[in-house]
């Protein structure tokens, strides 16, 4: 049984078609990458796999089961987190309790190991992704880069099988892209199934073993990293030449 399985989805705004006949399926274990120009759907995409928006056609299915057009706090009880491009922590609350927040989610307190406290818990999120030293610091206080690994804590919080990270590297200098890839690395390694989407190509291809790629709503293109760099109509759409 597939971890993720996304059958002919379409989403259309007017007469804007955003995602157009989406198939694709993600494996236990996985890291899948999705690229594509701005304006392809891959935003689009994740939000109609975590609920934010309802498919006008096709189905979404979680390890078998049919989660299409649940509300997102259904999806993510149901093991499937994602974050956002634009981070939106709580900014006058410490970084740890803004992971403390995601953990009163249903699926967060049911996680919760007996022999530990939410603030344990928390910690443990922190830890993750290297933010532990800043756990009593206000989040207005943390740097671009750092806030982007809250919102990876935050994710994590929800005990998820599946992460949708949206743009992770977004903004990130190259230190911090470096630091980025290397969390993503231990959550994999820790049993997470990951789903990338990003434009920074050369941090994405450090990650993943497949990628697919959107062009104006479509996966024009899926293979391993190295095929997609070859291919002549993925350079032609969006890379403008091999990586």
């Amino acid at each position: 049984m597939h971890m993720l399985e996304v059958e002919k989805l379409k989403k259309s705004f007017g007469g804007l078609v955003a995602v157009n006949n989406v198939s694709f399926i993600v494996d236990e274990g996985e890291i899948v990458g999705i690229i594509g120009p701005n304006g392809a759907g891959k935003t689009t995409l994740f939000n109609l796999i975590t609920g934010f928006l309802k498919p006008d056609s096709g189905r979404i299915l979680l390890r078998g089961e049919d989660i299409t057009g649940l509300p997102p706090y259904k999806i993510a009880n149901k093991g499937l987190a994602r974050t956002f491009q634009i981070v939106r922590p709580f900014r006058h609350l410490p970084t740890i309790a803004n992971v403390l927040v995601a953990l009163q989610s249903h699926r967060g307190k049911r996680r919760i190991e007996w022999i530990k406290t939410p603030e344990r818990k928390a910690m443990e999120m922190l830890e993750d992704v290297g933010l532990s030293d800043m756990a009593l610091e206000p989040a207005e206080n943390l740097s671009h880069g750092d806030l982007k690994r809250l919102e990876i804590a935050r994710a994590m919080a929800l005990e998820p099988e599946i992460i949708l990270l949206d743009e992770p590297f977004g903004g990130l200098n190259p230190v911090e892209t470096e630091y980025m890839i290397k969390s993503l690395q231990r959550i994999h390694l820790d049993g997470h199934t990951l789903v990338i989407v990003e434009h920074k190509l050369h941090a994405l291809m450090k990650l993943v073993k497949r990628v697919l790629v959107m062009h104006n709503g479509e996966v024009i293109a899926e293979g391993a990293p190295e095929e997609i760099a070859k291919n002549k109509k993925v350079i032609e759409v969006y890379l403008g030449k091999a990586i």
